[in-house]
């Protein structure tokens, strides 16, 4: 998880105790208000990695053969 990654966990945490509003977690996270909405239900249902890229740690499609 990078730095920008924990950032923006911690902004969303932080709206999802209700410590600040989703606007102001969507501006700290340099995103719309709902975008972030998104963000906390998919945090309500896998939890931290869900700030993360689902496809992060997979192979490319368009990856070639190690042969080549």
């Amino acid at each position: 998880m990078t730095q920008r990654d924990g950032d923006r966990l911690v902004a969303l945490k932080k709206a999802k105790r209700k410590l600040i509003t989703q606007r102001e977690a969507a501006e700290e996270i340099g995103q719309t208000e709902r975008h972030v909405r998104r963000l906390l239900v998919k945090l309500r249902k896998k939890g931290d990695p869900a700030v993360l890229h689902a496809l992060r740690g997979q192979a490319s499609n368009r990856e070639l053969d190690e042969k080549l």
